[in-house]
């Protein structure tokens, strides 16, 4: 018994086989640069279509930026200002829906329908809040 590896079963019988090796290593810098970047993306896109890119996306937080503003100054403006938040969330759905992939920058987080269909149901909450307050 003293012969025998401590992991041994009862049922073992005789030696147990050694390590398994190891698998190769796995190289990522082979991967086809077709497969590397978003469908419907440029692999480096100019400078001035990453600007445009974050237009849409600036208009949509500044909206929400001055929606809020609005209902922090209290309970009188708080129906316009989460009407101003439901507004700049469907503004994004719409954005999100009419401009092209190159075009749509941290609006594209997901799929297309996923994206759109995330912020017209928040917008549209957000709006029907706006409207329940006084």
């Amino acid at each position: 018994m003293a012969n025998r590896p401590a992991n041994a079963g009862a049922h073992s019988a005789g030696p147990q086989p050694g390590p398994a090796a190891a698998p190769p290593p796995v190289h990522h810098q082979d991967v086809p640069r077709s497969r590397r970047t978003a469908p419907g993306r440029a692999a480096n896109p100019s400078p001035a279509v990453r600007i445009v890119a974050w237009l849409p996306y600036l208009i949509v937080l500044g909206g929400a930026v001055a929606g809020l503003y609005m209902a922090w100054q209290g309970a009188r403006q708080a129906g316009r200002g989460a009407g101003v938040v439901g507004a700049a969330l469907l503004a994004a759905a719409v954005a999100r829906l009419a401009l092209p992939p190159r075009y749509t920058g941290p609006l594209a987080t997901r799929g297309k329908a996923l994206d759109v269909t995330a912020f017209a149901v928040l917008g549209a909450a957000v709006l029907a809040v706006a409207l329940s307050l006084p």
